[in-house]
């Protein structure tokens, strides 16, 4: 099989085949900051790790260029770590399996790690190619983002010295983005005293998966199928119909990424055991009915397990399938002046029932800090009428755009002039680092672009292969034309 170290430009693809040899699921990034020091070091610059973990690499100006402005590199190191129910993998200890399927590369099962990886192993060629034109150069890789975006917001003002920061996580080649959307994580959560269930009842497992899933900015807008919505659909419908009563709850777990699959415990008396059989049956053919455009096909099952020792208190299942139910998710919202632009979007992402616990968490996004803040509070009294504690954590602004930025002048010209035509200037309604860190540093004049990813945060991810040559070289004759100081 053909290795995708033999892609071009190869120094790109050589340097993320190697990163997908290094586990560097968010939370665990040990080792890839070992790498990336060891990787600048060897080169000879300037590599230090700082207080929050960002990886900072400096390289100085080529000859005849020093009078440019500096211009900051930036991408983030981690990846998200989903996988397929049937595949064996440990995103802590085993490298990602790549494999070329036409003009994708694609991993076996789990996520690829493209995002960011590709914007990194662009920044490395960089870094190690002594022929090219540039100004001062300060490669920023950034920690933990798609769990808070941690390396960001913890950037202490005063770590990187560039005037231009030009961000490498886009998926969108020929795009340039110049704004993005804020983010809010709500949790909500009610403890509660379990009971014993009923005698001569007996207990399913309904499980729903073979969804995409997906990043929830990005392809938020496309109608996916929630698994959580699904899973509360199901549990609604049996305990109106088969007097079903609700034992746990296990969906999602990343806020980032659209649910694909999960399961419930239901109880129910045996006598209906049949009956709810065929519901299952029934709204399983319902769901492929419904998301039959945008979904592979849905499987929803239920299987018999043994009975729980202790399940939900009726009246809190009530109330919990009644807020998780009532819960916007999805599009809330399109950008009124740029109507084909997501402003508001909801993802009703992770959700665990057990044990006494119970917790809803949910991002929401919008490059409105009014209307993000609306969505907030919305969601807020859904579940507080539930009887459930709401919290509010990482919430960042968007990134408002500058359409008469330098670097965004610069930029146009360049790829007009290398391909023939304009690049198209967008804002994106994912969560880029860029609104954080240009909050950290005021005046940063900034741009994010990348090449063409789909399906990221989730093991569809994967990248067109020619556009990989676009992006980086449309990067180094940036770089080659920034503007003077």
């Amino acid at each position: 099989m053909k290795s995708i170290q033999t892609l071009e430009p190869q120094k790109v693809w050589g340097h993320f085949y190697s990163l997908t040899q290094i586990p560097r699921p968010s939370g665990h990034m040990e080792p890839v900051t070992a790498f990336l020091i060891r990787f600048g070091k060897d080169l000879g610059l300037e590599s230090f790790v700082d207080e929050i973990g960002n990886v900072i690499i400096r390289k100085p100006a080529s000859a005849g260029m020093e009078d440019r402005r500096g211009v900051v590199l930036q991408a983030h190191m981690d990846m998200v770590p989903q996988k397929n129910n049937d595949v064996e993998f440990d995103f802590k200890k085993d490298p990602i399996q790549t494999y070329i399927d036409g003009d994708w590369v694609r991993a076996k099962g789990t996520t690829l790690g493209a995002d960011n990886g590709l914007g990194v192993a662009a920044i490395m060629a960089v870094l190690e190619d002594n022929t090219l034109k540039h100004g001062p150069i300060e490669a920023l890789i950034t920690t933990d983002e798609e769990t808070g975006m941690v390396g960001a917001f913890g950037l202490k003002p005063g770590t990187i010295t560039g005037d231009i920061l030009l961000n490498l996580d886009s998926e969108d080649e020929g795009e340039l983005y110049i704004g993005c959307a804020g983010g809010i994580d709500i949790t909500a959560t009610l403890q509660y005293k379990e009971v014993a269930p009923e005698e001569g009842d007996v207990a399913f497992k309904v499980t729903v998966k073979g969804l995409r899933g997906g990043h929830s900015g990005l392809e938020i807008n496309e109608g996916r199928a929630n698994a959580n919505k699904l899973l509360a659909r199901v549990a609604y419908e049996a305990v109106v119909e088969e007097e079903a009563r609700l034992a746990s709850w296990n969906c999602g777990n990343m806020r980032n990424a659209i649910p694909r699959e999960g399961d419930i415990t239901l109880c129910l008396p045996e006598e209906n055991k049949e009956s709810f059989l065929e519901m299952i049956k029934e709204m399983g053919e319902t769901f492929n009915e419904e998301y039959n455009a945008v979904e592979t096909p849905i499987t929803l099952t239920a299987e018999p397990v043994d009975m729980p020792a202790l399940m939900v208190p009726e009246e809190v299942q009530d109330a919990l399938l009644c807020a998780i139910y009532g819960c916007q998710n999805g599009v809330c919202r399109m950008i009124p002046t740029v109507p084909d632009t997501v402003e508001t979007s909801s993802n009703l992402a992770i959700i665990t029932i057990e044990g006494g616990d119970a917790a809803i968490r949910i991002l929401a996004r919008s490059s409105s800090d009014s209307m993000k803040d609306y969505l907030a509070k919305s969601l807020e009294t859904v579940f507080l009428m539930a009887g459930m504690k709401v919290e509010f954590s990482g919430a960042y602004s968007g990134w408002q755009p500058n359409v008469d930025s330098p670097i965004l002048a610069a930029m146009k010209e360049a790829y007009t002039q290398q391909f023939g035509t304009e690049p198209a200037i967008k804002v994106i309604h994912a969560g880029l680092e860029c609104g954080i860190i240009g909050a950290n540093q005021p005046g940063l004049d900034m741009i994010s672009f990348g090449p063409t990813l789909r399906s990221p945060h989730s093991p569809d991810e994967r990248v067109l292969i020619p556009t990989v040559t676009k992006f980086y070289d449309f990067l180094t004759a940036t770089l080659a034309n920034t503007p003077k100081k």
